[in-house]
This record gives structure tokens, C-alpha cells and sequence, in this order.
């Protein structure tokens, strides 16, 4: 990621929030800056999709009356760009004083923008009052790592600490709530969750959490860090089949959660984690 294309990204300014509606709020990235630097190239054949999920999404009806909802964005890993998280949630405040006629138009204005700014085609789900409900919390399923005794000295992402035994051949999921990283622009921390589900020569389990932890003191986006681990653990381990998930605490409102597998019938888990 080039120094020159976040120069112009709405993170780390003065912010001016928006009255109305305003499509060119958003600020895409393309993906390919990140992907250039991953550890498997050209850029492995996955499946997968970065899911968004907002908190703070309001309009006006014709009267005036505010209306609130949650919301969920699927954006598909082929599209060519992710969305700058702060861009986005200036551009969700756009709607907060626009009159809209229905919720319809508002999910038909959001997936003709945000698939216009990703380059692919972008699906919306507007969750309302009425269904708060029925929101549900839980953890993501797999042997939390995490309670392993292990020594730590390495806190930028070093593919050489993952390994595995190809005596052994395992299908298994492992977890672990340790991972952060840092915003590139602003150096804020990232907390996230993540799962990693394989078929394949044995991961060391110890070697994988202390990996998991070296990205502590990394600079990157949600996704690119997902695409990274994905790749090293491909590029190092060899496996059959492999899945990585991560979702990550919200900011402004916001929470991402990518995954990437190898597998085009994985279902990654829809449930918020208590953290987020």
C-alpha cells in the first residue's frame, strides 16, 4: 500500500460530517497494492467476501421521520477494491438527513454505490427494529489456542514460526482472540478474533498462535491481514483445503470480517462475538 494513495483517504483528517446523501464519499482502494506483497503469487484462486456490518444506519422518510436499522454488506474478495472504513461510515452519515421514500431505496442506493466503488457487485441487508431482536451473539467454534504457554518475541508477521507434520493428516478448526494489528494510516489498534479450519499435514499449534500474535505491531487493512495469513499458512503448510476468518471489533460504528477459503461451500459463522 502506497503511502501516495492513502494520502488522500479520509483517515487521520479533520472530519466534516455530510447533511446529504453524497455517493463520493467513498474512497475505494485498489486491492492489488496489498496483494502484491502476499507470499503466494500470483494471487491464489480463493473464494470469499469481506462483511461489513453497521450499527448507525439512519434516513428520513418523506415527513421527516427518522428511521433507524443495522445493516450488512457482503463485498466479494474478486472485486477489485476494498472501501476505506472511515469513508464509509461518512458516507452512511450522508443518508441521516436525506428524505428516502422507503427502505427499498435505500438498500437499491447503497448497492448501486458501494458496488460502483468496489468494482463488483456488493449485496445490502437492511436489518430493522422489528428484528433486533432476534440478533444473536456467540463465539466462533474451534480449539481456542490460546491457552497455550508459549514464549513470545516476535511481533511483525514472520511466516517462518508456522510448521507442519506431514506424517500427520488432520482436518480440525482452531481459534484465537489474540489477533491486532494496527490501522496504516492512523497506528490505531485493530482487535479481531480468528479461525482457521484446514484439511491437511498436522499445523503446529504453538507455531500458529505465536504467528497469529506476531502481527501485534502490523500495518494493515482487515482484509489484506487475512489474505496474508491465509497465504503464509497455504505457502508454508501445504494443506488440502483451508479457511480463514477473522472478525474484528467495530470502530465508528463499523465491524469487518473477512474470509477466504479454498472451499466455495463455506459458510462462515453470521453471529457478532461478545467483543464486538
Amino acid at each position: 500500500m502506497t503511502d501516495s494513495i492513502l494520502h488522500h483517504a479520509p483517515l487521520g483528517k479533520e472530519t466534516h460530517y455530510p447533511q446529504h446523501y453524497d455517493p463520493s464519499l467513498l474512497f475505494p482502494i485498489a486491492r492489488d497494492a496489498g496483494r502484491a506483497q502476499l507470499s503466494l503469487q500470483p494471487h491464489p484462486q480463493w473464494y470469499g467476501a469481506d462483511i461489513w456490518n453497521a450499527y448507525e444506519v439512519s434516513w428520513l422518510t418523506p415527513k421527516g421521520k427518522p428511521q433507524v436499522a443495522l445493516a450488512r454488506f457482503s463485498f466479494p474478495a474478486t472485486s477489485t477494491h476494498l472501501i476505506e472504513s472511515k469513508s464509509f461510515k461518512l458516507y452512511l452519515n450522508s443518508f441521516n438527513q436525506t428524505p428516502m421514500p422507503d427502505r427499498d431505496a435505500v438498500i437499491a442506493y447503497m448497492q448501486q454505490d458501494l458496488s460502483a466503488a468496489a468494482g463488483a457487485p456488493v449485496s445490502v441487508t437492511l436489518i430493522e427494529p422489528a428484528d433486533f431482536a432476534g440478533q444473536t451473539m456467540g463465539e466462533l467454534e474451534g480449539t481456542l489456542l490460546d491457552t497455550l504457554d508459549i514464549d513470545v518475541s516476535v511481533y511483525h508477521p514472520d511466516a517462518t514460526l508456522l510448521s507442519a507434520d506431514a506424517s500427520r493428516s488432520r482436518h480440525e478448526t482452531l481459534r484465537s482472540d489474540l489477533l491486532k494489528s494496527n490501522c496504516p494510516v492512523t497506528s490505531q489498534p485493530d482487535w479481531g478474533s480468528l479461525q482457521i479450519e484446514y484439511t491437511g499435514a498436522a499445523i503446529d499449534h504453538a507455531g500458529l498462535l505465536k504467528y497469529i500474535v506476531s502481527y501485534r505491531e502490523h500495518s494493515g487493512f482487515h482484509e489484506q491481514c487475512v489474505e496474508q495469513i491465509f497465504c503464509d499458512i497455504m505457502h508454508t503448510c501445504a494443506p488440502q483445503a483451508l479457511s480463514v476468518y477473522a472478525r474484528y471489533t467495530r470502530r465508528g460504528g463499523l465491524d469487518i470480517n473477512p474470509w477466504r477459503s479454498t472451499e466455495p461451500d463455506f459458510i462462515p459463522s453470521a453471529l457478532r462475538n461478545a467483543r464486538q
